[in-house]
């Protein structure tokens, strides 16, 4: 079992989320249910499944978990891009985000490619 909160990986999506928070505050309220939930809950999901997959008993387990955070990071990709388009984040703040979620999904990836050289 890892401690989840010793990984880059993890401490970089946790920072993500804070800013995903900040930055969907600024969302209209109309899109609290909609955009606003998508993005905050499948940004949520990578830290969570970082940690969860940390709580297992294998490497094959935290991989597995690794990857799931690695699909929901795509998702949180798409999202950031429609609510750009959408104009609903302000420039800098989907350049900052898109730039993290790319970090983050290179970082997972590098992390599984480990963890399956060593399994």
């Amino acid at each position: 079992m890892k401690d989840f909160r010793t990984l880059n990986v993890w401490e970089r999506g946790h920072r993500l989320t804070l800013a995903v928070y900040k930055a969907t505050a600024k969302f209209p309220r109309d899109e609290l249910y909609g955009l606003t939930s998508q993005i905050r809950r499948s940004c949520v999901s990578v830290p969570v499944n970082i940690a969860e997959g940390c709580g297992r008993g294998s490497g094959a387990d935290l991989a597995r978990f690794l990857q799931m955070a690695a699909g929901l990071a795509s998702e949180l990709e798409y999202h950031s891009l429609l609510a750009g388009e959408l104009g609903l984040f302000e420039d800098a703040d989907r350049e900052y985000l898109i730039e993290e979620i790319t970090e983050v999904k290179r970082m997972l990836a590098s992390f599984i490619k480990k963890l399956k050289a060593e399994g």
